[in-house]
């Protein structure tokens, strides 16, 4: 199988809110990284709409199907590219910081809600999701969805390599001093479990918060491909399914595993 050249858009989206200038530069990034022959592009968390919104973010949410899923599966089509963004998401009376899926056809096939919600911000703006494991298959490769923060649970990523996952697309806005995220953590788990892990920050100032940048595409071996700075870029890079089973074969964790002694685990051991 061939490698899938995949693309990663480090950068706010613009202006914070501002969902037309997002699809814009959405619009400018799919066709540069097409014509870099990548097929997948992967942008950061919360990219159509910013991140710190505060209480302008409930109106910035979208029902499922809403005007711009369907764009941006217009933009995936145009430039025949699968593209992996975020924004808030409104079912009911519920939000979410949901992660999608549209496919280089146009269609838009998979979304996944994040699960682990990190600080007072987020607790107070979402409804944390509840399915673990979210996948596509783009070119033969199964991919995953994570955002941000469910990447630094060892169990939320083990799960998608225990289902097939190939490479784990994560839609990310890691924020400073928090840097030894992106560094070490990510190409941690990208080698424990054997698979490749595109990691798409935002980056610079946005409201009080002030994002750390360091995009990452990692292979299953733990060797970082491609690495952003702390500004705007766009990453392209290769990755392979050869590498991921060599990695699985020279360091085997997932046949090596033995459930039997993890089951006791399960049980929350905070009141012992």
């Amino acid at each position: 199988m061939a490698p899938l050249r995949t693309a990663l858009l480090q950068g706010p989206a613009g202006v914070p809110a501002d969902i037309e200038q997002s699809l814009g530069v959405l619009d400018g990034a799919a066709g540069r990284a097409a014509g870099q022959g990548a097929r997948l592009l992967v942008t950061s968390e919360l990219f159509l709409t910013g991140y710190a919104l505060g209480e302008r973010l409930a109106a910035r949410a979208e029902a499922a199907g809403g005007a711009a899923e369907r764009r941006v599966a217009e933009i995936a089509a145009r430039h025949r590219i699968g593209i992996v963004y975020g924004m808030p998401e409104r079912d009911g009376r519920a939000v979410f910081n949901t992660a999608r899926f549209a496919g280089p056809d146009g269609e838009p096939t998979v979304a996944y809600r994040k699960a682990h919600l990190f600080g007072p911000y987020e607790r107070g703006a979402f409804t944390p999701g509840a399915e673990p494991v979210v996948q596509a298959e783009l070119d033969g490769v199964r991919i995953g969805l994570l955002i941000c923060y469910d990447v630094e649970f060892p169990e939320a990523v083990r799960a998608h390599a225990l289902a097939g996952t190939e490479l784990l697309a994560v839609p990310t806005a890691l924020m400073r001093p928090y840097e030894f995220v992106a560094r070490t953590l990510v190409p941690a788990r990208a080698y424990e479990n054997g698979l490749h892990i595109a990691y798409a920050n935002r980056c610079g100032p946005e409201g009080d918060q002030h994002f750390a940048g360091l995009s990452c595409l990692v292979g299953p071996d733990g060797v970082v491909r491609a690495r952003a700075g702390h500004g705007a870029e766009l990453l392209v890079a290769d990755a392979d399914p050869a590498v991921r089973a060599a990695a699985r074969a020279e360091t085997p964790y997932l046949t090596d595993r033995r459930p039997e002694l993890y089951r006791s685990l399960h049980r929350d051991r905070s009141s012992d």
